[in-house]
Formats: structure tokens, C-alpha cells, sequence
């Protein structure tokens, strides 16, 4: 994806400077020659192409924030925060 991006600026670039260098270019054309053809069509694609990611990483956070919940619940039984008791009980021994 970023080999595409990075041919994309580089063409535009050169399209740039050859508006630039031509004897009825300006540098003022150059740089919207960069911006319209360039940087901001690739940015509204890199944007539009990275939504997935961001939409996973949103959720796996979603996911993260209420995991600690679910486990404090599920360690103590009683609801109220405090540590569980010992889960095997003493050996009773004979005097």
C-alpha cells in the first residue's frame, strides 16, 4: 500500500516541477499541481484505506476496558471487592 503511495507523490511531484520548469508554468501552479493532483487526493485514499484498522483497534480498546471488569467479578465471588478466602480448606488434625 505504501509503494503506491510513495509512486503517487513522486508523479505528482513530477508533475509539479514540470509546471514549475515550463516557460508558461509558475511556481504558484506547481504547488496546486502538488496539493489537488498529489497530497490531498492521497491523503482522502490513506484515510479512507486505514478505516479497518482504526475500526479493529477501537474495538480491541472497547474490548480492553471492559475485560478488567468482567475479571475482578469473576475473582471475587462475593461482589464486594474484597480476596477470596482460601480455596482448600485447613487439614484437621487429631490431638
Amino acid at each position: 500500500m505504501y509503494l503506491v503511495a510513495i509512486a503517487w507523490i513522486y508523479v505528482a511531484l513530477m508533475m509539479a516541477a514540470a509546471e514549475a520548469s515550463s516557460p508558461n508554468g509558475t511556481v504558484v501552479g506547481a504547488v496546486f499541481t502538488f496539493v489537488l493532483y498529489g497530497a490531498m487526493p492521497l491523503a482522502i485514499v490513506l484515510y479512507a484505506m486505514a478505516t479497518p484498522r482504526r475500526r479493529r483497534a477501537r474495538r480491541a480498546a472497547e474490548r480492553q476496558a471492559a475485560a478488567p471488569a468482567s475479571l475482578a467479578s469473576a475473582a471475587s465471588p462475593d461482589q464486594r471487592g474484597h480476596a477470596a478466602g482460601e480455596l482448600v480448606s485447613p487439614k484437621r488434625e487429631e490431638p
